[in-house]
């Protein structure tokens, strides 16, 4: 196991912390819960150059990596949708994306034993997350329709991400059959 997929773990590992802290009911465990949101995501951005940087890159890292992500954005995003600060069909478009993500990426896993990498709309997909979901749970006081807009461009933006995913995905495909033929 190389540092970047260790970082992965420790993210995934986050993910219980994150909800611990965030219904503890302490004072601040929005701002502790953040604090932890926070750490998972430097370590999103520390796997991602180490394993790039060095050049150790593995089918693993390309597994954890996202999954990670997934986890803690799926467990803040649900903790925020719990403490009812964004409807439920957020969570729900969320989740659809996902479970449509995680089986096409097995799909392709099992006909080609590579994942693809993530790319610029996913990563940018994931900044935008993690900044709504921030400011959502450290300014508690935002109206409803501020929050309502914050999540809708944070979907927005999310499914640009998974419609280039999905052109990535045929494009792939396609190369598979042509090179059988």
């Amino acid at each position: 196991m190389n540092i970047p997929n260790m970082l992965s773990v420790v993210r995934i590992c986050l993910v219980p912390v994150f909800i611990l802290v965030y219904f503890s009911g302490s004072p601040n465990s929005n701002i502790y819960a953040a604090i932890v949101y926070a750490v998972a995501s430097i370590t999103d951005i520390l796997d991602g150059r180490i394993a790039r940087k060095n050049n150790i890159t593995t089918n693993l890292g390309r597994i954890l990596d996202p999954l990670g992500d997934k986890l803690m954005t799926m467990a803040v995003i649900v903790s925020i949708t719990i403490d009812r600060v964004i409807p439920v069909w957020a969570v729900i478009i969320f989740l659809a994306k996902e479970c449509m993500m995680g089986l096409g990426g097995l799909f392709l896993y099992n006909k080609f034993e590579e994942m693809p990498p993530s790319n610029y709309f996913g990563k940018c997909s994931t900044v935008v997350f993690f900044a709504v979901c921030v400011i959502l749970m450290l300014f508690r006081n935002i109206p409803h329709t501020v929050a309502l807009v914050m999540i809708s461009f944070a979907l927005a933006v999310m499914l640009l991400a998974f419609v280039s995913y999905i052109i990535k995905f045929v494009r792939l495909l396609k190369m598979g059959e042509q090179s059988k033929s």
